[in-house]
């Protein structure tokens, strides 16, 4: 243990410092790139979910386009204006 702690406190040499930086630009090099190929990966993944959400409701995009509600019917009577639903409460007073 004695020889592990004089190793620390000695000052490291030219070569070792140059070793150290270029060992540092290599990691940071891979870190860029995978992060560059998460990114890649992930942006082609929204990209196919995307897709496939928009050719999924394609039909329902065309429903809702074509869509009036003048042309909505209750039971074979066309209601015109505007149509407020709720409920009611009615009280038994006797």
């Amino acid at each position: 243990m004695k020889n592990l702690s004089n190793n620390i406190t000695e000052s490291s040499s030219l070569l070792r410092k140059i070793a150290a930086i270029i060992a540092t630009a290599v990691l940071i090099g891979f870190a860029l790139m995978f992060s560059m190929l998460f990114i890649a990966v992930a942006l082609s993944a929204g990209v196919v979910v995307w897709s496939y959400l928009w050719w999924k409701t394609r039909n329902l995009r065309k429903q809702m386009r074509n869509f009036h509600p003048a042309d909505e019917a209750i039971n074979g009577e066309i209601i015109e204006g505007e149509i407020i639903e709720g409920e009611v409460i009615e009280r038994d007073i006797r």
